[in-house]
């Protein structure tokens, strides 16, 4: 059966997922965890990578059921047809989003200190802080040559 996008109201995608999942159809929402600061506390929540988006799979003559559920805005269309999302793609979601880095923070670093690249392209290297900032870090990787700049991912 192939996967369609479904657009639902804002911030309802979990609850969508949920009722579609009730009602019998095999929904996918892809969900990553954050930690959201508070002006008291500090907390792990779950939230959908896709605002608004969740993927069903279901036979295309059952399309109009998932409208039997509120919260459901329409379906996403990509030249005049509903679109269709693979399932080599879902499953790469799905494996892509299993050992996924969702939030950091920094503590007790200060310019010029060593920092060990723990994950991505850079790996394993070493990099000398050059500038810290509010929502990045700029690294020299003396060992290339480079200068790179990470950024701290924006919520949206």
């Amino acid at each position: 059966m192939p996967w369609y996008v479904i657009y639902t109201k804002p911030r309802n995608e979990k609850k969508v997922a949920e009722r579609l999942q009730q009602i019998g159809i095999t929904v996918y929402c892809p969900m990553i965890t954050m930690v959201k600061q508070w002006s008291d506390r500090k907390k792990k929540v779950q939230v959908p990578l896709l605002n608004s988006y969740v993927f069903v799979s279901l036979e295309d003559k059952e399309r109009e059921k998932v409208f039997e559920v509120s919260g459901v805005v329409r379906y996403l269309f990509w030249l005049g047809k509903p679109a269709i999302v693979r399932d080599e793609e879902i499953n790469a979601l799905k494996e892509g989003l299993k050992d996924t880095m969702t939030s950091f923070e920094v503590k007790g670093i200060k310019v010029g200190d060593l920092m060990p690249i723990p994950s991505g392209p850079f790996q394993g290297k070493e990099g000398i802080i050059k500038q810290i900032s509010k929502n990045s870090l700029q690294l020299i990787l003396t060992q290339l040559g480079v200068l790179i700049t990470l950024h701290k991912e924006e919520n949206k």
